[in-house]
């Protein structure tokens, strides 16, 4: 870990909650940062605007540019992990609790927030008329405020019909819609019961949990008019958090502030239930679907059918959380259990 504060650069969209989840955490962090919106890094008539960079592997925002052992430039793109590569690079304010049971914990609302609640997002985006409208109007005029009239309807419509069809693969359709939304209203009540003691998930202090749930919402809250309506009249509370969460460069923090794991709160109990209620389920049958090479997931997930393409990264996630459950000392792997015992999450690192 080093003091130096080098510029990292990215790519990313103001409409990607991954985006938006990054520059929060490099705020809060204080890490420099040097941010281009991603049609002027990769357009072909921004003139002396253009910058070329090599691509990912996997097209996905937000996208940071590093050099490698060669001084050639490599493209990352997958949120968590650059995260834990800050953390270890940039000292001072980390995101991760030092405590190793706690920062599982951290881990696994994280994940939560990236992988779960994120199908909250695409579906209230792309399912209603009023949101699709305003989601084609905006995204691409995001990506290019200069850009013709013309182009930007094209666009627009572009984009509409390339998200909705990507919902198969989300998860939202007409058979999950009933599980999605109550979900989601369900984890909005507990955000808000939570934040009434403590201002972020992990205590007094931010954790990369709160940024990768703050992305969500991002949109939930801020952008996509029902879900917006939805929390404005239901959870203000959570409207004003996202608000918050976006500017934390200022806000000062102490090791003593994150929460005590063998004395936790009930309102994050609370939502640990929530996560082994939706989320523990959905991963081992995404996972069991993957492992069988099965053309389409169908089981039944909180007492209702749910129905999806299967999910291979999200089979990776579940990978990860067990990888990382097992590398826990036996100490502290008790003190995880006692916290999630009951909340149906163990069931995701049971023996089969």
């Amino acid at each position: 870990m080093s003091n130096e504060r080098k510029v990292q650069e990215l790519m990313g969209a103001p409409g990607s909650p991954y985006t938006r989840k990054m520059l929060a955490y490099m705020r809060y962090r204080r890490i420099p940062y040097q941010f281009e919106i991603q049609s002027r890094m990769a357009g072909a008539d921004n003139g002396s605007h253009t910058k070329q960079r090599v691509q990912p592997k996997v097209s996905l925002l937000p996208t940071f540019f590093f050099k490698d052992e060669k001084g050639n430039e490599e493209a990352v793109t997958d949120s968590t992990p650059l995260i834990q590569r800050f953390e270890g690079e940039y000292a001072g304010r980390e995101a991760i609790p030092s405590d190793p049971a706690l920062a599982f914990v951290n881990m696994l609302l994280e994940d939560y927030g990236d992988e779960w609640l994120t199908k909250a997002m695409f579906h209230y985006r792309w399912h209603y008329d009023a949101d699709i409208k305003k989601a084609g109007d905006i995204l691409p005029r995001w990506r290019g405020i200069s850009q013709p009239e013309e182009q930007a309807q094209k666009m627009g419509q572009f984009v509409r019909e390339r998200q909705i069809d990507r919902l198969s693969y989300v998860g939202s359709n007409d058979v999950t819609t009933p599980v999605i939304e109550e979900s989601f209203k369900r984890f909005i009540h507990l955000l808000d019961a939570h934040l009434t003691d403590l201002p972020f998930l992990m205590g007094e202090r931010p954790g990369s949990c709160d940024f990768a749930i703050y992305g969500q919402l991002t949109c939930l809250a801020l952008f996509d008019p029902t879900p917006s309506a939805i929390i404005l009249e239901a959870c203000p509370r959570v409207y004003a958090w996202v608000e918050v969460l976006e500017e934390l460069s200022g806000y000062l923090v102490a090791d003593s502030d994150w929460i005590d794991i063998d004395n936790a709160p009930e309102t994050l109990k609370n939502i640990l239930n929530e996560v082994g209620r939706i989320y523990a389920p959905y991963l081992l049958g995404n996972a069991a679907a993957v492992t069988g090479k099965a053309n389409l997931l169908e089981m039944s997930l909180d007492n209702r059918q749910w129905q999806q393409n299967p999910f291979t990264y999200q089979a990776k996630c579940l990978q990860w959380l067990r990888e990382a459950y097992a590398a826990l000392e036996e100490v502290d792997r008790h003190r995880v259990n006692k916290l999630l015992e009951g909340t149906g999450v163990l069931q995701l690192f049971a023996r089969t």
